[in-house]
């Protein structure tokens, strides 16, 4: 239920945002990426379904610390995005999305420890996670672990999404990489210590 909650109000959100994205992005990276996810995910959501929640919550908020210690650290990917390297990425987020419903961490860690500008960075990880969203609704659909009550709360919270996505995307200046990065970190670490188990 919290997946699909998640996959419905984020599936609605970036919409006004994809055409930008569209320009600014790396779609035949996306491709790849999708590629790869398309294979891994049925495994990530088969490993859901036998996942005890809070362990779920645990994994989830311990992986995304463990991406925001090594973005924090400076580490740096120098070499070029190849093929394979994008359709692996995207394989490990697959299985993640799949599992958690948080498919980015894998390919926020690659592009965002790649030497590509900012703006681009952006407009792709907003592009993988769009595809990523479609395609783990498609996958809980044909699962059978859709509940209705969950996909009613994702769109009742896609409307101040939708709206914030907007708004947030006004503030985005390519030229700043460091505020650009400095949000970004933020918003990671929030996003994992509000997802840890202990607060129920």
């Amino acid at each position: 239920a919290a997946v699909t909650v998640l996959v419905v109000s984020d599936l609605l959100g970036p919409l006004p945002n994809l055409p930008r994205a569209w320009r600014q992005g790396r779609p035949r990276d996306v491709l790849r990426l999708g590629i790869g996810a398309a294979l891994a995910m049925p495994i990530g959501v088969w490993l859901l379904s036998r996942i005890p929640s809070e362990v779920f919550s645990w994994m989830v908020s311990l992986g995304v610390f463990a991406l925001l210690a090594l973005l924090m650290s400076g580490w740096r990917y120098d070499g070029v995005l190849t093929r394979r390297l994008t359709v692996v990425t995207g394989a490990l987020g697959g299985l993640l999305g799949g599992a958690s419903g948080l498919a980015g961490p894998p390919v926020i860690l690659l592009y965002m420890a790649s030497p590509l500008p900012a703006a681009a960075i952006r407009a792709t990880i907003l592009m993988f996670l769009f595809v990523m969203d479609v395609m783990i609704l498609g996958v809980l659909s044909l699962s059978g672990l859709i509940a209705s009550g969950a996909v009613i709360a994702g769109l009742a919270l896609a409307v101040p999404y939708t709206i914030c996505n907007v708004i947030g995307a006004r503030f985005f200046v390519p030229d700043r990489e460091g505020l650009f990065r400095a949000v970004a970190y933020t918003i990671i670490a929030a996003s994992a210590l509000l997802g840890l188990p202990v607060w129920s």
